[in-house]
């Protein structure tokens, strides 16, 4: 069998094993990504003489302290927003229709009778069986997402460990897979995963500095105009920012239908969109410019595609590992790109 066609196998039934163990690899793949992230740091403390098993231990204590004490202070706050959120979501329905018909009332002037009638039955329906189906099945999902955390918070368990160790035997691991590189090919193999790693660190770790930076923005303006929850629908549309685009619509749609719904005027409802607008304007031109650069080369279409794809076939998981997948394929796409072009097949002189 030709080794292209042995490649090509292997990879095949790589894919089909994480397929199988999808289910149980979220801890894995959690203490792998904090490993990648927290490696350089780990590396810097054994330059300055300390064991690189003392050093694993530090980060991995610091880290673990990192996310109880986030969970400690906020995950309090966030859990009595979310249930307050979701307990007047049939308030905001109602108020929101309520507008509505208003609205409508000034606008059957220029409707007919027929036009009238069905666009303020469809008004009202929106406080009807279907809005309550709807609003059940947001509640089913997040008693499934709220079963889903508990069960990751038990797998945390997992995750410090696997970190640990990976972040003890990095610098081992990398160095036998180094030597398994074919000789031939292994100059050119460093440097596709050289710039495999300059993309996805740049990306990662620029892109995590973004979330948070556009997170603390939005929730303090939200919380200083008034709004209500502001504190839940800022930090979300910050975790979420790292979908381009996705993360900052979503945010506004429920930060817009909250204000709508809260304030009686115009005024604060166009504050809070000029939140939103404003957090667009300082991510586009200043905060992802300075901390993840045009250098990357991930494109957004790219992002979008490879999250929600993910997603679909793994999970969670599968978000976790899309931007290293991403980032692999957009390399190794540009690798095979410049290749073509030296070829003879590109430049016509009939070469290999």
């Amino acid at each position: 069998m030709p080794k292209q066609l042995w490649l090509i196998v292997g990879a095949i039934l790589f894919l089909a094993f994480l397929w199988g163990v999808s289910e149980i690899l979220f801890p894995f793949v959690a203490g792998l990504a904090l490993a990648y992230l927290l490696d350089p740091a780990v590396d810097w403390m054994e330059r300055k003489g300390m064991p690189r098993w003392a050093a694993a231990t530090v980060m991995t204590i610091c880290a673990v302290l990192a996310v109880v004490g986030v969970l400690l202070l906020l995950a309090p706050m966030l859990y009595h927003q979310l249930i307050g959120l979701v307990d007047r979501a049939p308030d905001y329905i109602e108020e929101l229709r309520d507008g509505a018909i208003s609205l409508l009332a000034r606008l059957q002037e220029s409707l007919s009778a027929e036009q009238s009638a069905a666009l303020k039955q469809k008004v009202q329906n929106l406080a009807g069986p279907d809005s309550l189906k709807w609003l059940g099945g947001v509640v089913k999902g997040l008693w499934g997402g709220g079963l889903a955390i508990v069960n990751l918070l038990s797998l945390l368990v997992i995750t410090p460990i696997v970190l640990f160790y990976m972040l003890r035997d990095w610098d081992r691991i990398v160095a036998s897979v180094d030597g398994l590189l074919p000789r031939d090919y292994a100059k050119t193999i460093r440097e596709v995963v050289r710039e495999i790693d300059r993309v996805l660190a740049g990306f990662v770790r620029g892109q995590l500095t973004v979330c948070i930076v556009l997170g603390i923005f939005y929730a303090i303006g939200l919380i200083l105009v008034g709004l209500e929850f502001g504190l839940i629908i800022g930090l979300l549309t910050g975790l979420i920012s790292f979908v381009p685009y996705f993360g900052m619509l979503i945010g506004f749609a429920l930060g817009i239908a909250v204000a709508i719904a809260q304030f009686d005027g115009w005024l604060p409802i166009l504050i809070v969109a000029a939140i939103f607008a404003a957090g667009q304007i300082i991510e586009g031109n200043f905060v992802t410019p300075k901390v993840v650069g045009d250098q990357v080369g991930l494109h957004p279409a790219w992002m979008i595609f490879a999250l929600m794809a993910g997603g679909t076939l793994f999970g969670f998981t599968g978000v976790l590992l899309a931007v290293p997948v991403a980032a692999v394929v957009g390399v190794l796409s540009r690798f095979a790109a410049a290749r073509y072009r030296e070829s003879g097949t590109f430049t016509g002189g009939g070469g290999t």
